[in-house]
Order: structure tokens, then sequence, then C-alpha cells
């Protein structure tokens, strides 16, 4: 895990000042303005690439096409912030009211960040590891946050956990039967058996680092500093591991258990099947539309695709067999872009488009993926140990695999 030593001098400025939600359109601009925007310029971007599919393309029409998609991608992107941040304004400071008692934590939280004068019993109830656990409050925003903008997390299902690790049951369902007459023998028929995955937690940490004088004197809010700090840091490192961990002391990422891959033999059920995209360098429509036709229809209903805007930008191009186009921007606040008309999830550590890749996941990543959380977000204040300088030592358990690899299809850049 990255080491993130944060060293603030007295009268230094923070890289990150505390961002406190406000009001979307004023952040934003006008929601209805930017999707009236998207529309006209996907419009635009059509036409553009109709010229160029016709055979009239030139280095004027492919530069025109180039410009007006990354317009397209500019004004998504800015419409999937917005939702975001509506999302983050409904849910308020971790969706809940602070109790009395959560608000007396908090102000003590914040005297032991500056001073340390805070009573240790202010740790009853927390396993006895010779520091501090965080206020509920600021655990909790934390969590919500993490969930909030890591894709995978917000998708996924989440299991808090209160030991060392998780172990899950599957049945293999290869239960026996037959048909028989009236006074025929019955033989024994073949039992189900039973397998077990075990999810096992890593540990993310951030070191960050200030002097005593800094948190004497300073004027900003230091616990909702720190909770910016540490949410960028965690998501940041969980949003790699949740895709493509190799488990070591960290999440097994999801595209592991892929056909072919380093886990594609770990779960009881299988790999998650690979799907060609029908050529060797790109993807196809007839390969998306393959892709999603793939998928048991058991799990339809909540079938996403994954990928990074880069691909995006790949299949905006492509068109189905009656010349329309497969991609869709967002045409109301709150919904994502389409593909195929299914939603469109942005997940920047998703591999690019290129040979032998797998730049797409289309399925229901929560029944697909788990992620288990052991306690929360854990802070230990050391003044001791690097004098001027006071530690913020903070930690959190985390771990994540396939819990069903038959909810999730990948597609592979592959001729066949």
């Amino acid at each position: 895990m990255k080491h993130v030593n944060l060293r603030l001098l007295p009268g230094a400025t923070p890289l990150h000042m505390p961002r406190a939600i406000v009001g979307v359109n004023a952040d934003m601009g006008d929601p209805a303005k930017i999707l009236a925007d998207l529309a006209k310029t996907f419009e635009d971007y059509k036409a553009a690439n109709d010229e160029r599919l016709k055979g009239k393309a030139d280095a004027l029409v492919d530069e025109k096409v180039t410009r007006i998609d990354a317009s397209v991608s500019e004004l998504q992107k800015a419409i999937d912030d917005m939702n975001l941040k509506l999302a983050a304004a409904q849910m308020g400071a971790g969706g809940k009211a602070k109790s009395p008692e959560e608000v007396e934590y908090g102000k003590s939280f914040n005297a032991h960040i500056r001073k340390g004068d805070i009573n240790a019993t202010l740790s009853k109830g927390s396993d006895p590891d010779g520091g501090y656990t965080a206020p509920v409050e600021w655990d909790r925003t934390i969590t919500d946050k993490l969930k909030l903008i890591s894709p995978i997390r917000q998708y996924a299902t989440v299991q808090p956990i209160s030991t060392a690790g998780f172990k899950k049951l599957f049945n293999d369902r290869a239960v026996g039967s037959g048909w028989v007459g009236e006074t025929a023998a019955r033989p024994e028929t073949t039992t189900p058996k039973l397998g077990i995955l075990d999810f096992l937690p890593g540990e993310i940490y951030a070191n960050a680092a200030a002097t005593q004088q800094l948190l004497d004197d300073s004027q900003i809010d230091i616990e909702a500093w720190l909770q910016t700090e540490i949410e960028t840091e965690f998501n940041r490192q969980e949003a790699i591991a949740f895709v493509a961990g190799d488990g070591v002391n960290k999440p097994f990422g999801v595209l592991t258990y892929a056909e072919g891959a380093a886990n594609a033999a770990k779960h009881p059920f299988g790999a998650i099947p690979v799907i060609a995209s029908g050529d060797a360098a790109k993807l196809t429509s007839d390969g998306l539309i393959d892709l999603i036709y793939d998928l048991p229809q058991a799990y339809a209903a909540n079938a996403k695709f994954f990928m990074n805007r880069k691909t995006a930008a790949s299949v905006r191009k492509l068109k189905d067999g009656q010349g329309n186009y497969l991609w869709q921007p967002s045409y109301q606040q709150g919904q994502p872009a389409t593909l195929g008309g299914e939603p469109v999830v942005d997940v920047p550590d998703m591999p690019a488009v290129g040979a032998n890749a797998i730049p797409l996941l289309y399925g229901d990543m929560g029944e697909t993926y788990l992620i288990v959380d052991r306690i929360g977000i854990r802070v230990l204040r050391d003044p001791y140990t690097n004098k001027p300088f006071v530690m913020f030592y903070v930690t959190k358990r985390v771990g994540g695999g396939v819990k069903n690899p038959l909810a999730m299809r990948a597609q592979k850049i592959s001729a066949a």
C-alpha cells in the first residue's frame, strides 16, 4: 500500500481544502442546459461520424469527429459528476442526523486531533489496539463517500464482518433424480456437494504528518480535511484492487476471475465467461450484442456495462444492424449513458481497448462481486515518534473477490 505522508508546515496551505457539498446548479451549471447541449452535440457527432462512415472521410472530417467526440465526453462527464454530487447532497453527512452522543464525540475527536487531550474511555467498545477509534460519524461519512465515488464499491455487495475473515458456502446443485415405475428399484442418486471460499481482508493505510503548531493554529476544519485526504487516497487504492488486485494483502480483482486469468479456477462455479469481440484489435457491434445476450436472463434486470471513458469513446462509433447508434447519452439528470439500452458505469481502472485485453464487463456486479469490510476506519494519533510532527496513522481493512461468476460476462478483444 502507498505510504501517504503529507507534511504541513505552519502557515502552509493544505493541498486539498475540505470540499463541502454545495448546490449542484451553483457548482456545475444548469443541468437542463448541459443535457440539452449533450443531446445536440451527440446529434452533431452522429452526423459527422456518418459522413466519415460513408467514405467521405478526410483529415478535416476526422478532426471534426474527434473534436465533437471530445465534447460529448466532457458533457457526459459533467452529467456523471453532477449525478454523483446530487447523490452526495441527498445523502448528506452520512445520510443520518447526528445523535447528541455523536456530536459530543466529534468535538472530543477534534480536540484529540489538535491536542491529544481526549478521554481514553471514548474508545470503549472497540478492540484494544493501543489507539483510538474514529468517531462513529467520521467513520460513517468516509465509508459512505467511498461507496459513492468508488464505482465497484457502489454496485458490488458490501459485507461488514466482525472477525478476521469471511467464508461463503457454495452448493454445486449436483443432486440426481430419475423416473421409476411403481415397483421399480430406487438406486441411490448423486448428492450435492458444498464448496467454500475465503474472503480475507487486507489492510490499506495512510500515515499523514502535520506539525503541532499547525494543529494549534490552523483555522481550517482538521477533521474535514483528514476525511477529504483519506477518502481520496483510499478510493484510489480500492478502485485499483477491486478491478485487478492480486489478493496479496489486498482484494482479488474481478478481472482475475475471467477465463484464462489467474483466478479462473478459484471459484466452485468456474470462471467469468469471456466473449470475443469479433475483431483482433477493436470492439464490434456484433461482439457487444453477443455479450449482452450471453448473460443469463436471471441476471439481466440489474446488468450494467463497466468500462473506462476511452472505451466509451470507442463504442460511441458503433451501430446496430438498423443503423442505430448503440451508445446513447444521458437524457435526464440522475440517469447514466447507455450502451445497447444498458447503463454504462465509468470505471477508470478498467483496461483500454487493445489486442487480448478485456476492456468491458457486463453483468450484475452486486451478484458478482463481494467486498468485506472489517470494523471500519481507525485512527492512531502519534506525537512521539517523529517530532516535531504529529503522525495520523489511519487504517481500513478491506477484502474482496467474486462470489458468483455466472452473473458477469467479459468482452475480450479477439477475433475468436
